[in-house]
């Protein structure tokens, strides 16, 4: 869907909702995958990491610059605001989940059994989340929000992306559209762009996100991914 359909600018939550919804398919095919060892194919995957830092920064920038400002705007609304504590109610249920499948990776008396039926979980809710957020929320947003709070909200997501801003937007766009990935890298300035084409998407390139690996899930060039935020 067009984010420019909205009155604010919606380019980059799309085009995070659409990566998600990408890493959901690869990660229910890594642990549908009986040839090779589901448990450490996930456990080792950068993949993996990279999807849950990048889906806790959104869901916890959402949670503490988004729906707060929802509700004291929607105050004398109640069905209003029951949307919004669905909003909050679905996001407390995810981080459990991927809990869950951490736990299910190490635990290996409990087999590739458990750790299927998980990541089904994962994909189930954090799917219907997404679209009851598309459907319901993000009309709602729009309807509601100032610029300035729209905008706020942008830049909390964005700072909490911090440095690792290099990898982020090569994932973010990894198999979207050519007129999507356009929408998202025109909200750049030319010389981000330049480097995003120069460097880092040949960097991402070189990436092996969903293979198997020894030792910690880590870069090529040994630099940890960063810890999500606290939120």
């Amino acid at each position: 869907m067009d984010g420019k359909a909205f009155g604010f600018d919606m380019t980059m939550m799309y085009a995070m909702h659409d990566a998600l919804r990408r890493e959901l398919v690869r990660i229910a095919r890594v642990t549908a995958n009986r040839q090779q060892d589901p448990q450490q194919m996930l456990g080792t995957a950068v993949g993996w990491e990279m999807f849950k830092s990048y889906l806790r920064v959104h869901h916890t920038s959402e949670d503490d610059a988004l729906w707060p400002v929802m509700s004291r705007e929607l105050a004398s609304r109640p069905d209003d605001l029951a949307l919004i504590d669905a909003m909050e109610t679905e996001h407390a249920a995810i981080d459990p989940l991927l809990n869950a499948i951490d736990a299910a990776i190490t635990d290996h008396g409990s087999g590739p059994g458990r750790l299927g039926d998980l990541t089904d979980g994962l994909v189930t809710a954090l799917t219907g989340h997404l679209k009851h957020e598309e459907k319901e929320a993000l009309p709602l947003i729009n309807a509601t929000l100032t610029q300035q709070q729209w905008q706020h909200f942008s830049e909390v997501h964005r700072n909490r992306i911090g440095g690792d801003v290099p990898r982020y937007f090569p994932w973010l766009l990894e198999n979207a559209s050519t007129e999507n990935a356009a929408s998202v890298l025109g909200l750049l300035p030319e010389n981000i762009r330049n480097t995003y084409r120069d460097d880092w998407l040949p960097a991402y390139s070189r990436l092996d996100l969903w293979s198997a690996r020894t030792g910690n899930a880590s870069t090529p060039a040994g630099k940890p991914l960063r810890p999500h935020p606290a939120g």
